[in-house]
């Protein structure tokens, strides 16, 4: 560890001085010369983000001296910084990536994991942008990160393992069948949260955006076939999620932390990566909602819900690891963030509004205390 208490604390001052003046952004995708809105000057130049979550992992599990996962907390952790203090938003799985890609916070089909995968009924909208009703695909209406970087000529994907044909689905209120994960397929649905927007999943282009994970190694050959937004979601399996797995293998962090020995070295290795790119490492919740349902941020009851995590306002502390040529390797934030935090600050990256809960006041943006390695 490299870095002080004292160093962050300036740091953190660092980022309130530099908070209100910005920069234009233009050309973030390829040669996409799509207006887009200011983004902080403290954000560096990044135009390639990967996001990989794990299933179910707390702090101490996933980071802890006795990690199941030594890939993971201590290779990988010597190349970053490691959020300390980063929560998840709800129990169970599926609100958390919802709330990763659109702000929206949870009800209590979406807290059972969408058992059924029903269409969800708005009766409202209150501040801060919250669909109010009951179901889990939402409306056209509602808006996502997808649509906002499709909107503003950005490319982004989601790469889903064992998901095999695009745009995987099952019809709209009937049962969903990939809870239960069987030999050769391993695709979870509730960890797939695109598939919860109608937006995305009625247009004609989805087949084209969400694609099974074996697409990833292919479109990494350069810059120009990487997605702005790469959104990455092991199988059942490889995520950690199940232990021991169908197939035998023993799952866990331990089945987590091989699946990152392949991959990601291949997204480290890649152009884009290489020359603007920054990876984020996080768990979509704690262990259950019994070991840990704590908050951060200021969240509380939402519309839908008085308890995002089932017993509590939260999903528990998980961790997240950043990587990026403008990270400092084996360094640390204590920062509070969740992922309405990592939401805002993937907004603030491609010059796109806050949605939803990313608008909150006073939440968390990853700043100087994350791009912490100097402008190179």
């Amino acid at each position: 560890m490299t870095r002080t208490r004292s160093a962050r604390l300036r740091i953190s001052a660092g980022v309130l001085a530099v908070a209100s003046t910005v920069i234009a952004v233009t050309a973030l995708a390829g040669t996409s010369t799509a207006s887009t809105t200011a983004r902080p000057a403290y954000v560096p130049a990044i135009k390639h983000v990967f996001v990989i979550n794990l299933e179910n992992k707390g702090y101490d599990a996933t980071w802890g001296p006795g990690s199941a996962a030594p890939y993971l907390s201590q290779t990988l952790r010597a190349k970053g910084v490691l959020l300390n203090s980063y929560y998840g938003t709800a129990h169970n799985s599926e609100p958390n990536y919802v709330a990763q890609i659109s702000g929206q916070g949870p009800n209590p089909q979406m807290q059972g994991d969408c058992q059924v995968y029903s269409q969800f009924v708005q009766v409202g909208t209150v501040a801060p942008g919250q669909a109010v009703g009951s179901g889990c695909v939402f409306p056209e209406t509602v808006p996502s990160l997808p649509t906002q970087l499709s909107s503003a000529g950005l490319t982004w994907r989601g790469y889903l393992e064992d998901m095999g044909t695009p745009c995987r689905h099952p019809d709209l209120n009937t049962q969903d069948t990939t809870q239960q994960a069987r030999v050769g397929d391993q695709y979870a649905v509730r960890h797939n949260p695109f598939m919860y927007f109608s937006a995305i999943t009625s247009s004609p282009t989805c087949a084209q955006h969400v694609v099974d994970l074996s697409a990833l190694s292919t479109d990494l050959a350069s810059a120009t076939t990487t997605p702005n937004l790469s959104y990455i979601t092991p199988n059942l399996c490889d995520d950690g999620h199940d232990a021991p797995c169908v197939d035998g293998r023993p799952g866990g962090l331990a089945t987590a932390d091989a699946w990152l020995k392949v991959w990601v070295p291949k997204i480290l290795n890649s152009p884009a990566f290489k020359a603007d790119g920054m990876l984020v490492i996080t768990a979509d919740e704690a262990d259950s909602p019994q070991s840990d349902a704590s908050a951060c941020c200021g969240e509380g009851p939402a519309p839908n819900t008085p308890l995002p995590g089932i017993v509590g306002l939260g999903g528990g502390r998980v961790g997240a690891l950043v990587i990026s040529r403008w990270t400092s390797g084996g360094t640390w934030s204590t920062t509070p963030y969740n992922h309405y935090s990592l939401l805002a600050s993937l907004e603030e990256i491609f010059g796109q509004p806050y949605l939803g809960y990313a608008q909150t006041s006073g939440l968390n943006r990853f700043g100087l205390d994350v791009y912490n390695s100097g402008w190179k």
